[in-house]
């Protein structure tokens, strides 16, 4: 009997999740902009530009890791995405290495690839965002939610909009807030800790030491949670721990990288410092919270001024 050549299987499941993503976050790209659903289902359409920078931002940041992985001989599985029913309608997305890296230059090369390729595509999401964004005095902001500014964020906003952040009250467009959360996404993998993006890079450059980084990064970021007002970092911290803060070797853990990725290596760890978010969301019920923060649409009423085009 002929042997037949294997074919290659089609990642159903890959692709339904990443489908049912692309509508989680369409429809939350539409609440963002006041559109109720139910009332008008043909207006969720609005909620696209939010979607497809959003989905995008994360695709390219697995598929960085995707190929890098492939380049190196490592076997892994395509992007899964996570729908969810929250404002954002997602919960990320991540791929799964089914093999170890042969040594720590394949490691680094997979872990930096990602948050690389995805800040890439949210630099510029910010940037058009912040374009099309409504400005006005500080004086002019009301409750809701707002977004925490990074050092990278701060620098944009400068250089796109010649303000600083807390000079001025920004309501953001969807496109400049779903790069707004590629850039929060970036910050989150590098932490140093674990088996995270950042964990992988800080393995490669520190080796069998990366656990002592490991160990004083979830330590910062749990004291964060305690004393600057934002309780996420504790579940964060909390499932860090409880995943693991030790990273597996490679293969050949004794072979060390080359100059050029100790140079890239801490290059991405001062991405990280760049992009990192103390307090990522805030909560204010009245005029006199506008630090350092872009307003999301929270609301109907905030919506309203920020679906489209000023």
């Amino acid at each position: 009997m002929r042997n037949e050549p294997q074919r290659s299987r089609v990642p159903w499941l890959q692709i339904v999740l990443f489908l049912c993503t692309l509508v989680t976050t369409t429809v939350a790209g539409a609440l963002q902009n006041g559109v109720d659903p139910l009332a008008d289902p043909w207006r969720i359409t609005s909620g696209l530009p939010f979607a497809a920078t959003l989905t995008m931002i994360l695709l390219v940041h697995e598929m960085g890791h995707y190929f890098m992985a492939r380049h190196h001989g490592v076997k892994v599985t395509p992007p899964y995405f996570i729908p969810a029913p929250s404002f954002i309608g997602t919960f990320g997305a991540f791929i799964k290495m089914q093999s170890s890296p042969s040594d720590r230059r394949s490691l680094f090369d997979i872990g930096a690839s990602g948050p690389l390729a995805g800040l890439a595509l949210a630099v510029p999401a910010v940037i058009v965002g912040l374009h099309l964004s409504t400005v006005s005095p500080p004086e002019a902001a009301t409750g809701g939610i707002t977004l925490g500014s990074s050092l990278l964020l701060s620098l944009l906003t400068w250089l796109t909009l010649g303000v600083l952040p807390d000079k001025v009250n920004i309501i953001m467009h969807p496109i400049g807030f779903a790069g707004w959360i590629g850039l929060l996404v970036t910050s989150m993998n590098l932490l140093p800790i674990g088996q995270l993006d950042g964990g992988h890079v800080a393995y490669a450059l520190f080796g069998r030491r990366q656990i002592w980084v490991s160990r004083a990064a979830v330590l910062s970021i749990l004291a964060l949670g305690l004393t600057r007002g934002w309780e996420g970092w504790l579940i964060w911290g909390l499932l860090l721990l409880l995943l693991g803060l030790n990273h597996p070797p490679p293969l050949e853990p004794e072979v060390p990288l080359d100059r050029k990725r100790k140079w890239l290596g801490w290059a991405v760890l001062v991405v990280f410092a760049l992009t990192f978010i103390p307090v990522p969301f805030s909560f204010h019920e009245t005029e006199a919270y506008h630090e350092h923060a872009f307003p999301t649409p929270s609301s109907p009423s905030k919506a309203s001024r920020n679906g489209g085009p000023p």
